[in-house]
């Protein structure tokens, strides 16, 4: 599967890791993504540091980025990843249970792309992701050089 974007969960709960996986499994995207627990192993991950230092050095297509998380929080996160002149194209999507107006103003003071409430029911949730995934590793057209080619 040539050309889809490599996509980044930054999420602490294993149960919605696995929805979210699951859900891109049925349009093949699966085997593009890469999971975080935390805010800091997100940061690693994005700066190749730690035990990503090998990871070729191309931005995720997309970041699905919970807010409620262990070490630094998702709002954390997407402020580092704004202000910094290599990682501030990546589209990020956050993904939360928080319906709480501060967190979605904060986001969007933030520059996030989108802000989606996870659903509850489990059908709900699946489908959504499934739409995350598919346009933002297949539809969108990311940031020109964001996405280098291995030659």
């Amino acid at each position: 599967m040539n050309g889809l974007g490599r996509i980044l969960i930054v999420e602490d709960d294993p149960r919605d890791v696995e929805l979210t996986l699951t859900a891109l499994e049925e349009y093949n995207l699966a085997n593009e993504v890469v999971v975080t627990r935390d805010g800091a192993e997100a940061l690693d991950y994005l700066y190749c540091r730690g035990e990503y230092s090998s990871r070729s050095n191309d931005n995720p297509a997309v970041t699905l980025l919970d807010l409620k998380l262990p070490k630094i929080d998702g709002l954390e996160v997407l402020q580092q990843i704004r202000s910094d002149e290599r990682l501030k194209m990546i589209p990020v999507v956050v993904l939360t249970s928080s319906h709480e107006e501060k967190d979605m103003i904060r986001s969007y003071q933030l520059g996030v792309n989108a802000y989606v409430v996870k659903p509850v029911d489990f059908h709900e949730f699946v489908n959504a992701v499934k739409e995350l995934g598919v346009f933002w590793a297949v539809i969108n057209e990311p940031p020109p050089g964001s996405m280098k080619k291995a030659s």
